[in-house]
Formats: C-alpha cells, structure tokens, sequence
C-alpha cells in the first residue's frame, strides 16, 4: 500500500511516499540533485513498488526546496537535516522497523556520508559524487583520462592523429587538466572517505562502468585517501556494465535491485 505523508524539519515541512510492507528492515531511498522523490523516468517510484513488494517498507521524500516540500533547497551539503528527520518519520510512521539501509545515487551517496545521520544500519551507494565544482566546462579529469586511455587503445585513433583531424588545443587542455588534478586530491573525495569510515555497517557501492561520475569516484577510491575502506571486508565495490547514471535500462536495473535486497536480506 502506497501513502504520501508530510513531516517537520527545522521549521519546514517535507513530503513524502511510504510503499508500506510488513518486513522489519525497510529501505530509505536519498534523491540526488534537485530530483524529486518519484526518480528519473519515475525509477524511483517503480524501485519502491519493486522492494516493498518483496516485504520491505520503502520511504521516499523532497528534501527542503526540492517537489513538494517547503524552504529553501541547500544542496546536497546543506541536507543533514533533512536526512535526519526523514529517518525518523520513517520510524515514527512504521513502528515495527528495526533496520534502515538507504540508498542513494550521486551527490545523495555522498550526502549520506559526509553527514553520516544516526539510525541507518546499510549502505547502497552508486556512482558516488566526488566531483568539485569547476571553472571549465571540460569533463572531470578521470573522464577525461578513461577517454584518452580508450581512444588510445584504438588504431583508427592513431590514425586521426596524423591526419590532423583531433583538436590538439582540446587534446593538450584534457591532459593539462588530468596532470593538474592528480597533483591536487579532492577535498570532497576526502570527506566521502572519512565517511566510509565512520559507518560502522556494510556498505555496497555500485559504479557504472562508462558513466562520468562513476569514472572519477573509481579514480579516486585507488587513492590514498580510501587505503583504509578498501581493506574493510564489508565495502565491497561492484561495477556495473552501462554507461546509464540512473540504471535506466531494464538490465541495469535489475542489477540496482538486486544490489539492494541483497542488502536488505543481509
């Protein structure tokens, strides 16, 4: 059964879908950028449908500014407060919840945690948001790197190069980039690691392996900086072959779903 419900956060009010189940280990579902609750091409709503189905109760919401709910949207870094009352609505509104795992894509895998909200027991993150804002245009570095790595690999790419039909301007400013930011770590990736580490539960990390995003937190997690979560038994990384941030595509999905009861069940 599928409710929409309202609850309070610091002075504002936020709304929510709850897809209710009987089981006791229920499924908070984090959007990331300024998405509603309902998910691109309504994913969202048919992954609630989907696990509440399979007997775990599933609570979507807007955070302050973003669909229905109230206030002023302070991005993914300004949403500590949003996650925390959401947890306890989700409590308050399925009294026999034990466990919450939540879920979230994006910079909403990265707001889970950098603000690490108590009362979450599980961790299913995708395509972790480790990007800082830039000046340029241009892809974030390590795209850029999986770009040229791949292009290399191909002769006819060789080929393009001698006949002068790659833009050489555009070729010296991807590599001028990619030097310049494995000299200077991510102060972001930075804080995604420590929050790893300060989460206590399992956590499973879904990347897609042709996705942007995806590429710079891959990039990243070799670093110095994740040394201590890579050696964690229970953080366990697991790559996905679609070039899709939202697993749009029907096999992309069911990867993403049975990621997440395979965590709801653990």
């Amino acid at each position: 059964m599928r409710r929409t419900l309202s609850f309070p956060c610091a002075g504002e009010t936020l709304w929510a879908t709850l897809d209710a189940a009987a089981g006791e280990t229920g499924l908070l579902i984090v959007s990331g950028g300024n998405e509603i609750r309902v998910g691109a091409h309504r994913g969202m709503a048919r992954l609630a449908a989907d696990v509440a189905a399979a007997g775990h109760p599933v609570f979507r919401f807007d955070r302050r500014g973003i669909g229905d709910s109230s206030g002023a949207n302070a991005e993914f870094e300004g949403s500590a407060d949003d996650l925390s009352a959401a947890i306890s609505a989700f409590r308050a509104e399925t009294p026999a919840l034990r466990r919450i795992v939540a879920f979230g894509n994006c910079d909403a895998a990265s707001a889970l945690l950098i603000h690490a909200p108590a009362g979450l027991s599980g961790l299913v993150l995708s395509n972790i948001w480790v990007i800082e804002p830039q000046d340029d245009a241009m892809p974030p570095p390590a795209a850029i790197k999986a770009h040229y790595w791949a292009r290399m690999r191909d002769p006819k790419a060789w080929l393009s190069l001698f006949k002068g039909a790659v833009d050489l301007r555009k070729l010296v400013e991807g590599l001028t980039k990619v030097a310049r930011a494995e000299s200077r770590p991510s102060g972001l990736a930075q804080r995604v690691a420590e929050g790893l580490m300060r989460f206590s539960g399992p956590v499973r990390i879904l990347l897609a392996s042709g996705d942007g995003t995806a590429i710079t937190f891959a990039d990243a997690w070799k670093g110095h900086a994740f040394d201590p979560a890579r050696s964690r038994n229970d953080i366990q990384v697991q790559k996905i072959d679609t070039a899709s941030h939202s697993f749009a595509d029907e096999a992309d999905y069911a990867a993403l779903k049975t990621a997440i009861l395979e965590m709801l069940r653990t």
